[in-house]
């Protein structure tokens, strides 16, 4: 099957990219809104970028051309937490990207408890394995539908102590979570421990 793109339409295009880049993280993100409720979404166009500083990236596209809250959050106030789920949240993860309005919190809406900031005034997920505080470092849009790319740089890790070891997170341990296409999910299955590979360097 060959698909030309100038063919697509934008629907047809999203459902062709989230079925074939799989599997995807997803980035579970807290910022406060104007009212100072917390408000959580999950984004699984999501990645790091950069390890020094550490930063990470998250795409958040429009709704109905309009900024999301998230989006609009993090461009007043200049922060957010990219929290990741496991496999006990995966329920609550999925229920998150409901559009609630403005106003209300999601955080509350699914009665999760919130943890304070470490470095930002932005909450964290008290029970996720993993988050991660974040300064807004560049926003970038891209295409005709102004999809912005959110780049942060992380001030500081949280990591459930049962996780961490040697300074590095046991995955094994972890259970992540993954974005298919739709709304399926997936956990991350056996892990396959490859040797390492030497690198010869260039004369």
């Amino acid at each position: 099957m060959e698909l030309d793109c100038g063919t697509l339409d934008t629907e047809s295009a999203y459902k062709l990219l989230v079925g074939a880049v799989v599997p995807r993280p997803i980035a579970w993100v807290t910022t406060l809104s104007p009212h100072g409720g917390v408000n959580l979404a999950p984004f699984s166009c999501f990645t790091f970028v950069s390890n020094r500083p550490p930063m990470l990236a998250i795409s958040v596209g429009r709704l109905k051309g309009a900024l999301k809250d998230t989006a609009r959050n993090i461009a007043a106030r200049g922060e957010f937490v990219v929290n990741i789920a496991d496999e006990t949240q995966v329920e609550q993860v999925h229920e998150s990207s409901t559009e609630y309005p403005d106003h209300v919190s999601e955080a509350a809406e699914l009665g999760l408890a919130t943890a304070p900031g470490r470095r930002i005034a932005t909450p964290r997920i008290a029970d996720a394995p993993v988050s991660m505080e974040c300064r807004l470092s560049q926003t970038l849009e891209f295409g005709e539908l102004r999809s912005q790319l959110l780049v942060g740089e992380v001030l500081c890790f949280h990591v459930a102590d049962r996780l961490y070891a040697n300074g590095k997170i046991d995955v094994t341990r972890f259970k992540p979570i993954a974005r298919l296409g739709g709304p399926n999910y997936a956990r991350l299955g056996e892990v396959l421990t490859m040797k390492s590979v030497a690198v010869t360097p260039k004369s």
